[in-house]
């Protein structure tokens, strides 16, 4: 083992000789002679085991995108990429692998710390499933890199990872806006009626998503010319329309003789191998495909600039899937389950036949027999298996479409974003959270994901909302859509089940929705600047609350979030819900929101409150002395005029707001480029109303032209005062 310390409390234990993953952003100068401060590592012939104790009170965050509530005690999890679209509590593996945890002592004499293993394989996480009070990491390999990350509290501990791993993905300033996807509008005659859904009901929309019908025969970087024809001239009359397309791309290329991308790939050895040389080939929605070799810098330069094709006719965003890559079956796969239908044939079948049949065809997909058979070559030369480096393709995929956008257009920001991820590809991109239900228990399961994918970087982030599998009640999407809309990635998404656009169900969920989305275009303001901050201070952009509160009541919430430093979330989740129980650890400002023009606020006292909350009715908690900025609501986010700005106050003595704002489009704020304005409201005896306000330009350029501060005091006086920048 060989120790070495990359900041003043981030120690790195490296074994044997890691793969070169680039999670880690730190330069490594030299090792040292130091032991574990908490961990206990321990290696036989061919594993890697680590242990810590836990003590009874101790609560684990983290993990990123998986199941279960935000304390993931009693859990077991095995970070391997997989393609699973039923959700359900015991599901060990998702889409993504976030191997990174934080370990919370709640005991005052005794500092949390975390826990990284960076390691692009499978690693299982038994966090006190098998042992209450053990949790134990396994990683198959004597080649590792484990991170200890320590500090007095939970938040610098993110920050400190954030210093080890990069920067976040930032997104354009309209990818904030309200998105709409479906598999499938399959034309441009069925995108044109939803975009007329949207307008002529008067709901914002900046996206609709074209799903895999776009393409000719699932051809990545293809457009069906009967489906969209003119597709450039199509790109640009929606982008007038305040509507920007966004087509998804698959990993899989079909085997397809006369498809440029398939002939380059072959022509210069892109794709991944088979043991003995031969490409691998498996089935995903065209047929059998190969799979480019993202682990390799040439493929992904090759792969990045396909992304050419597109953007030059007008795209401006895209969305990576199937990217774990997903394989629905291979030839050898079908080959076996044939001999096995072959051998019931020849005598009489049994029923332990006919379990054993149905056993291989559900295995065939996603088949880590499959994955074993994957060969990736590096740029030097280095041939390493699929199952050793895994977790490491999706990733790649993204990568390489990052890298591409900065060649194509440098000064751009593209919107993007991905199903598999692994700790890094935060720098590239944003992530949904794959596959979901129309199930209650998915709106929960939404909210416990959002901190925990945080924490890992992941900022740009959300589910699909309303379910993408089943069929979705207009209640569920109304209570859905009332958290989504805080969320930076606002998507509804749905495949093959009824319609569950705003406008699909009656007047009264169009009503409901298209209020709460207005809500979201007028929070933009705030949830910009917040996420600008996040992202400039290595902070999150969600919080469970025990991140910022000491008690211990606190840090065992799962179902209320902050979100930046001045808003508190708590949705609803619960079917036939007309209200819910709400723990305040201080006193805060309730803003009751049913239209969106309207200012029902009352102020509540720390402690627990049940809320009436009708199905049109949402929450939104302000904190004491903390601000809210809010603008003028309208059809897309290019259309907001950003003259005025409305400040909700919650004043209890003095209350401050920084809000960020830069072009929204452009990369120019890595150089600095970008305003901030200085906003305070504080009490004065000496004004008529007791209250003065101020607001300053500290830096860069401002559109807003007047600001009105709504003022609540901590004693419900309600005051209103105008001033001009």
């Amino acid at each position: 083992m060989q120790h070495a310390k990359l900041l003043k409390n981030v120690h790195l234990l490296r074994f044997g000789q890691p793969f070169k993953t680039e999670a880690v952003v730190l330069p490594l100068s030299s090792f040292c002679t130091l032991s574990p401060k908490c961990i206990q590592v321990t290696q036989t012939d061919s594993t890697t085991v680590i242990h810590y104790p836990l003590e009874l009170n101790d609560i684990v965050y983290g993990m990123g995108e998986n199941t279960g509530s935000i304390d993931k005690r009693g859990k077991k999890f095995v970070c391997y990429c997989t393609d699973d679209h039923l959700h359900t509590p015991d599901k060990q593996s998702l889409y993504g692998s976030h191997p990174f945890l934080i370990v919370d002592k709640q005991n005052e004499n005794k500092q949390p710390f975390g826990l990284f293993i960076d390691f692009p394989g499978e690693i299982t996480f038994d966090i006190g499933f098998t042992d209450r009070n053990l949790l134990e990491v396994t990683i198959p390999s004597l080649n590792v890199d484990i991170y200890e990350l320590h500090a007095t509290n939970k938040k610098q501990i993110i920050r400190q990872f954030r210093q080890l791993t990069g920067t976040p993905y930032v997104p354009p300033r309209w990818g904030f806006g309200y998105q709409q996807c479906r598999w499938s509008y399959h034309d441009s005659n069925e995108v044109d009626k939803i975009i007329n859904g949207f307008r002529s009901n008067d709901i914002p929309c900046d996206t609709i998503y074209l799903d895999i019908d776009y393409m000719v025969e699932y051809k990545n970087f293809t457009i069906d010319n009967n489906k969209f024809p003119n597709f450039a001239k199509y790109v640009a009359e929606k982008k007038q329309q305040g509507i920007r397309l966004i087509p998804i791309i698959d990993a899989g290329v079909p085997v397809s003789a006369g498809y440029s991308v398939y002939e380059e790939g072959v022509e210069n050895g892109y794709f991944c191998k088979q043991a003995n040389g031969d490409q691998f080939e498996a089935a995903v929605w065209p047929g059998l495909c190969v799979f480019p070799d993202y682990l390799n810098s040439d493929v992904r330069q090759w792969w990045g600039n396909q992304y050419r094709q597109l953007i030059e006719q007008g795209i401006e965003g895209f969305w990576n899937d199937m990217n774990e890559p997903a394989l629905f079956y291979s030839k050898q796969g079908i080959e076996q389950v044939h001999e096995m239908i072959d051998q019931m044939r020849s005598h009489d079948c049994k029923v332990q036949d006919f379990f054993k049949l149905n056993d291989m065809v559900r295995g065939l997909s996603n088949n880590r027999e499959d994955y074993k058979s994957i060969y990736h070559t590096t740029k030097d030369g280095e041939i390493v298996n699929n199952h050793d480096v895994h977790n490491l393709y999706g990733l790649n995929m993204t990568r390489a479409a990052a890298e591409g956008f900065a060649q194509i257009c440098p000064e751009k920001r593209i919107l993007l974003f991905s199903r598999a991820s692994g700790i890094g590809a935060h720098r590239y991109a944003g992530i949904w959270l794959g596959d979901n239900m129309s199930w209650w228990e998915h709106i929960l399961l939404n909210i416990r994901m959002m901190p925990a994918v945080n924490m890992c970087g992941f900022l740009y982030s959300g589910a699909d909302v309303g379910g993408f599998g089943c069929d979705a009640s207009a209640d569920l999407l109304i209570r859905w859509t009332q958290f989504a809309l805080f969320m930076p990635l606002f998507r509804n998404h749905a495949a093959g089940t009824r319609y569950q656009e705003p406008f699909a169900f009656d007047e009264y969920t169009t009503t409901t929705i298209r209020e709460h989305i207005k809500l979201r275009y007028m929070m933009i303001p705030y949830i910009y600047s917040e996420y600008m901050r996040a992202v400039q201070n290595n902070d999150c952009y969600c919080w469970q609350l025990g991140f910022e509160y000491s008690d211990t009541r606190s840090a065992r919430v799962d179902d209320q979030l902050l979100l930046g430093h001045s808003m508190m979330c708590t949705p609803i989740y619960t079917e036939n819900a007309r209200g819910r129980h709400v723990y305040l650890p201080e006193p805060m400002l309730l803003w009751k929101v049913a239209h969106h023009t309207g200012r029902e606020m009352c102020q509540l006292p720390a402690g627990d409150h049940w809320l009436d909350l009708q199905l049109d009715e949402l929450p939104v908690f302000i904190r004491p002395n903390k601000m809210l900025p809010l603008t003028d609501t309208a059809d897309n986010v290019d259309a907001q005029a950003l003259t005025h700005l409305e400040v909700l106050v919650n004043l209890h003595n003095e209350a401050s707001y920084t809000l960020y704002h830069d072009d929204g489009v452009s990369r120019a704020y890595q150089q600095g480029d970008f305003a901030e304005l200085a906003l305070a409201v504080k009490f004065d005896t000496n004004s008529p109303d007791g209250v003065v306000v101020h607001a300053q330009v500290m830096c860069g350029y401002i559109p807003y032209q007047q600001i009105s501060f709504h003022i609540i005091t901590s004693s419900g006086d309600r005051i209103i005062k105008n001033i001009r920048l």
